[in-house]
């Protein structure tokens, strides 16, 4: 199942949740159903470029990329 980040409209909070349930998870923090699923950048690309930060994959292929792939950037992931 995918992990998704999602920000309570209530209070602010922003967690994460495997999407399982078709409705709205419940906030952690106050338990509302008001909560909106957020656009997330993929791991490889919140490092930044040239960063060597992977976000906690597994090591990059020595061409660049993700683990997941030999390409050289996100888009080739696809």
């Amino acid at each position: 199942m995918p992990l998704f980040e999602y920000r309570c409209a209530d209070c602010g909070a922003e967690f994460e949740e495997l999407a399982s349930a078709q409705e709205a998870p419940l906030c952690p923090a106050c338990h509302s159903r008001h909560t909106t699923r957020l656009i997330s950048a993929c791991r490889h690309c919140k490092g930044g470029a040239g960063s060597g930060d992977f976000g906690g994959m597994p090591s990059a292929p020595a061409g660049g990329g993700c683990a997941g792939c030999s390409g050289g950037n996100c888009a080739s992931c696809h």
